[in-house]
Order: structure tokens, then sequence, then C-alpha cells
């Protein structure tokens, strides 16, 4: 993934207002990023515990999304496996993390869900550049070219359900 700049991040969202993209927190450290080893930024709202960003690159340009948990759902219900990565998490490391859908069904209130890193650190588990604590990785014989393939092509399907 190419390093993004704040005003590349604001205009990129596709599931929130224009002024929502101006309002929320981007990550002040963005050119100490990993870029080479993300397939997509993500980050916490440290303002909004209940908020999540993800930003990556299709078709040439950032599209990003704004996730949040739902209630239901916070620090007791959980999924120990991420359906992006794969990776195993203890506890809440992985969380439904629920995007308003784009567009006209997402002024109705239509979202779509996805088990995910609560820390959305996926790329960063697949390549081995971070351990998930007390979790694993599960050992596989598909390459780490495949395996990041599966992550990109996972998270390709849930950003294609935003637009349906």
């Amino acid at each position: 993934m190419k390093a993004l700049t704040e005003q590349r991040i604001r205009d990129s969202f596709v599931n929130c207002s224009k002024g929502e993209a101006k309002r929320l927190a981007v990550p002040r450290n963005l050119d100490e990023r990993p870029w080479d080893d993300l397939d997509f930024l993500g980050w916490r709202d440290p303002g909004a515990p209940d908020r999540s960003y993800l930003v990556t690159e299709r078709e040439g340009r950032p599209v990003g999304v704004t996730l949040r948990f739902p209630p239901a759902t916070r620090g007791f219900l959980h999924r120990s496996m991420c359906s992006l990565c794969l990776t195993t998490h203890p506890g809440g490391g992985v969380s439904l993390m629920t995007a308003r859908k784009a567009g006209t069904a997402g002024r109705e209130g239509n979202s779509v869900g996805l088990y995910m890193c609560t820390d959305l650190a996926c790329s960063l588990y697949v390549r081995g550049r971070k351990v998930p604590e007390s979790g694993s990785r599960f050992e596989e014989s598909l390459t780490l070219e495949e395996q990041i393939a599966r992550t990109t092509g996972n998270l390709a399907a849930f950003l294609d359900r935003l637009y349906v």
C-alpha cells in the first residue's frame, strides 16, 4: 500500500458524510507506518472507543470505511478468529465490526459486519511482524503471498458488500 496523507484519507471515505470524514481522528504518525507491510491502514478512534477506521486501495485509489462495534458485542460476545487474516485471539482480540453501507442503503440504516482483529493489524499478523497476545496463527501450507492474497480477497469481498 502506498503512504497516504491525512487529506487523502479523509477524502477516501465512502460510508460517511464529508463532515463526518472531516471530524474523524486520523493517526498522527502516518510517516512512521510500515506502509510496505500494510494491505490496509486500520486504526481505532481514541476519542470514541466504539469506532474504528479502515483505508485500503481499490482500483488505484484509496477507499475508506468507518466501522463500529455494535453495543451488544462489546465486552462479552466475541469470536476468536479474524475473518480477514485467520489469526486467533483470546478474549476481545477479535470483534464484530459493522460498516454502514454506502449511498441510499446506508442512509436507510443498512450495514454489513465482519469479525476482525480488534487492533486492525491483520497485515502485520499475516507477515509475522506482530504476534497476537496468547493467540496464534495456524501453520499453513500456503505461501506468504497466498496468505496475503487471501486476506486482501476477504477484505475486497467485505467492501463489495457495502455497495450492494
